[in-house]
């Protein structure tokens, strides 16, 4: 059975996931970025961890084959397929109220951190720390001196990336609000995106 779920542009959703299924992650429009999380379905306080897995994948950003490891050291997700180009990000905290002020707004700004704690109190979770995400499809090159740098996605209409489910979980994700920084290429406006679950 497969499940399609939506992701509305600047929005977050969270659903469980059975040991064992896939999660298609579906950059619909392209240059949209998502920021994805993953927690123990039974114990909400681990969680995929970036900085667990770049220790132990010994890589910056993940590619096929890879698995994400939790705050616990424990596998969560494995990335099995990708078509995108593979420029995802595992650097960049999620997006929230306080980076939107130091970018200048005076007013509430949508962000990923209150999406996905509205998107984990619809499951009945409350969530009081915001890990940080990999950011699907979001483009932060680095260099040799240590400079990160904000670019367009390198994902087109159509490209996904499948997960397999390490064990029981609720994935989330957010279809990232940020319209001040070109990180969604030459249109600014976010988007909505898409996933699947299925066995």
């Amino acid at each position: 059975m497969r499940q399609h779920h939506n992701i509305p542009a600047r929005r977050g959703v969270a659903c469980t996931v059975s040991r064992g299924q896939f999660v298609k992650l579906i950059s619909t429009h392209g240059e949209q970025a998502v920021d994805t999380w993953a927690y123990n379905a039974s114990d909400v306080s681990e969680f995929m961890s970036m900085e667990a897995t770049r220790t132990t994948i010994q890589k910056m950003r993940p590619g096929v084959g890879d698995v994400l490891y939790t705050n616990n050291r424990h596998a969560i997700l494995t990335m099995v397929e990708d078509t995108s180009p593979g420029t995802h990000d595992t650097l960049i905290a999620a997006c929230d109220n306080y980076r939107y002020g130091l970018l200048g707004c005076t007013e509430y700004h949508d962000n990923c951190s209150d999406n996905l704690a509205a998107a984990m109190k619809a499951l009945g979770h409350t969530i009081t720390h915001t890990p940080c995400p990999l950011n699907m499809f979001e483009n932060i090159p680095w260099t040799l001196e240590g400079d990160i740098l904000f670019e367009a996605p390198e994902s087109k209409p159509g490209d996904y990336v499948v997960f397999r489910a390490e064990t029981d979980l609720i994935i989330a994700f957010s279809a990232c609000p940020q319209d001040l920084m070109a990180i969604h290429g030459v249109d600014p406006i976010p988007k909505s995106a898409d996933f699947e679950v299925y066995d």
